[in-house]
């Protein structure tokens, strides 16, 4: 009796929960509302059969509780009661699913006329690509990711060159206007997910996924990665700012292009150094874990490190100078600043690209910089 009454106890305090705290509604800001509606059929079913399951357990416990003197009744099958049952679970299955299958044909055919932008991630960090003035994106591979290139652009084609690049957390888009997503990654499973918009999407390395909305809210909304993506996946967020489309042109104009941003990163040793450093940086993805404005992420914090003695994980101090920096590239294991785990992957620059990123983070010693 005891069981049953606790199985009552539960599904009550289930429904209430759902009809007076709808926890799982966030505001809407995009056209998706379908997504919304598709859920809300999903809950409704799968909320019924569990109202229907608790209650049946425990009615068949008050019901065929022991009884001195009475004994069950074998019954090995009962037919109508296995088709019955079988009909209203394919049933069940199939509302559930319809749904979402027309919304998820309707989520990929973005209309003709919506913008276009590329998404790109990496542990753990998100960068953005537009179409320039003609319109279309250039292509890409990972075989072209460099320093000069860390979106991997093809520098043979013509349509990339006019390309506008944003590199960083910060994606603009115009309000009321359908934007068409394109999604890749640059190394492992990643997940473009902003909970107001009610879309997401995986990006799996090699592919390019995609998804369309319209925006219908001004604001700055959380950008997620909603897929395991290694120790830093926390770590991994950007905002949204959705404005009025004149601003959002305005910060269209100012992104660098991808033939500008190939000139400054090849700018050679003993003129703009730091320039082609911070190239580099960007192209090997270090400000997914070291930040360059002073805020705490998944490693040290590159403003104001350079020069100044640093505390290790054996509890000793030393000078970070460009040999500490450089054998940190190299040999990340080897002298562990206190307080941040042994993530970092060893990378093979050359003493060129080493120096250049030395004379990048000294160049942030009490600079502001907007990378981060």
């Amino acid at each position: 009796m005891a069981i049953a009454i606790v199985l009552i106890v539960i599904v009550i305090a289930a429904l209430a929960f759902h009809a007076l705290s709808p926890w799982w509604l966030t505001p809407l800001a995009s056209n998706w509302g379908l997504i919304d509606d598709t859920l809300t059929v999903t809950l409704l079913i799968t909320g019924a059969v569990f109202v229907a399951v608790n209650l049946f357990i425990a009615v068949a416990v008050i019901r065929y509780r022991h009884r001195h003197g009475r004994r069950a009744a074998y019954e090995p099958e009962n037919r109508k009661l296995e088709h019955g049952l079988t009909w209203l679970t394919a049933v069940g299955i199939v509302a559930m699913l319809a749904p979402g299958l027309v919304v998820y044909a309707e989520l990929i055919s973005p209309p003709k006329d919506a913008l276009v932008v590329e998404v790109v991630g990496q542990q753990w960090q998100w960068a953005y690509r537009f179409p320039g003035e003609d319109g279309r994106l250039g292509t890409s591979a990972m075989r072209f990711v460099g320093a000069d290139n860390p979106l991997g652009l093809n520098p043979a084609d013509p349509a990339g060159r006019d390309d506008a690049l944003a590199v960083g957390p910060e994606l603009h888009l115009p309000l009321g206007r359908p934007v068409r997503v394109l999604l890749r990654s640059k190394d492992v499973l990643h997940n473009f997910f902003v909970p107001p918009i009610r879309t997401r999407m995986d990006m799996v390395p090699g592919m390019v996924t995609e998804f369309w909305f319209t925006p219908t809210r001004a604001g700055r909304f959380d950008i997620l990665c909603a897929e395991l993506c290694g120790v830093g996946h926390y770590n991994m967020r950007g905002v949204m700012v959705v404005e009025p489309q004149a601003d959002f042109e305005r910060w269209l104009a100012g992104l660098p292009r991808f033939a500008a941003v190939r000139q400054v990163a090849a700018t050679p040793p003993g003129g703009g150094l730091a320039a082609r450093g911070r190239g580099i940086a960007q192209a090997r993805g270090c400000f997914g874990c070291h930040s360059v404005d002073g805020a705490a992420s998944v490693g040290p914090g590159w403003r104001g490190l350079f020069g100044h003695e640093v505390e290790l994980a054996d509890g000793s101090r030393l000078k970070a100078d460009a040999a500490y920096i450089a054998e940190s590239i190299r040999a990340p294991a080897a002298k562990l600043v206190k307080g941040y785990p042994p993530i970092m992957p060893p990378y093979a620059l050359d003493d060129g690209e080493v120096a250049a990123i030395a004379a990048y983070i000294a160049s942030l010693d009490g600079a502001a910089d907007g990378t981060r």
